[in-house]
């Protein structure tokens, strides 16, 4: 005798709607947390938030945002690395702590590939060159690679921190350029863009949403893009590749949780949050910095780390970059 044949046929339409409507989660049973390694009001802080907001609507549970910032991310990396390997305790990893501190930092205090567990990708937020009044004179990027070259090291470029990936993806653009720069490393962002602003920086690399903000204002300007295609915030803006350079320079995130936390909550999890990407305020937050939701598997994640490791490790041991 099956099921249905012992239960009232009063009951059998909501059988039928709960078989329809899939399994239930099995996890969560409470509120879950995403850390986030950077201050709030920072670019990472804005992607977990909004993406704590659509998680927590598919999950059925709060999901709150965990600010623990400093050490370029290696005090967030290394309290989720310690969590408990629950499924509750999420990570938004970037690729200066996934892929860059291994290499910079001299004892660096969690691995990047034993403390975590993939779950999936979520976003390349592209990066674009951008000039200053500083230069006005420089309205191409023929123009600063001709200029640079002329005067090898006089020109200057801002970044948010020495090894930082506004350092690095300048130094990659400009060794592929056959050029050489001044570094004027700041303590964050913020500082480092506003040094450009006021014509104390010549040039920097930056996300490309703030890039095409910045561009608005009397004398910025925006040289190229290091994206795979033109972007649509800035239409006009060439890509790198379109330049003679093919590089490829983002500020990845993803989602990761601690190490050993079993297989089918990791499963679920990249489930949800695949879900969640789909939700349209989170692809608006995405669309205001150039990017777009990219999910995928675990699989995926952990191979394009690694070569993301290989990329910038190159560039870290060429320009001998080491932080105590």
């Amino acid at each position: 005798m099956t099921l249905a044949t012992k239960l009232p046929r009063r009951l059998l339409p909501a059988l039928g709607a709960a078989m329809l409507a899939g399994p239930a989660w099995a996890f969560p049973e409470r509120a879950l947390r995403i850390i986030s390694p950077f201050p709030p009001g920072s670019l990472s802080d804005t992607v977990a938030r909004s993406l704590a907001q659509s998680l927590s609507a598919v999950l059925g549970q709060p999901v709150v945002v965990e600010n623990r910032a400093g050490a370029g991310g290696g005090i967030g990396a290394l309290a989720a690395a310690r969590a408990p390997a629950d499924g509750y305790t999420l990570f938004l990893g970037m690729v200066d702590i996934m892929a860059v501190n291994p290499f910079t930092y001299r004892n660096l205090a969690y691995d990047p590939e034993r403390d975590f567990a993939p779950v999936t990708f979520v976003s390349q937020i592209p990066t674009a060159l951008m000039v200053g009044p500083a230069r006005r004179d420089i309205t191409s990027f023929a123009g600063l690679v001709a200029a640079a070259k002329a005067r090898p090291g006089a020109l200057s470029y801002a970044s948010w921190g020495v090894g930082s990936t506004s350092q690095l993806a300048f130094e990659r653009i400009s060794r592929a350029a056959g050029t050489s720069f001044l570094h004027v490393p700041y303590t964050g962002g913020a500082p480092a863009i506003q040094a450009v602003v006021a014509g104390q920086v010549d040039v920097m690399v930056l996300p490309a949403g703030a890039a095409a903000a910045l561009s608005r204002q009397d004398g910025i300007r925006v040289l190229a893009v290091a994206s795979a295609q033109r972007l649509p915030i800035m239409p006009d803006v060439p890509t790198l590749t379109e330049l003679g350079l093919p590089l490829v320079l983002s500020l990845w995130q993803a989602v990761y949780v601690p190490a050993r936390t079993p297989a089918p909550i990791v499963a679920q999890l990249n489930t949800a949050l695949r879900e969640a990407m789909r939700a349209p305020s989170f692809v608006e937050i995405l669309r205001g910095q150039a990017g777009v939701p990219e999910p995928g598997t675990p699989e995926e994640l952990a191979t394009f780390e690694r070569g993301e490791r290989q990329a910038w490790g190159a560039v870290v041991r060429e320009l001998d970059i080491k932080i105590e």
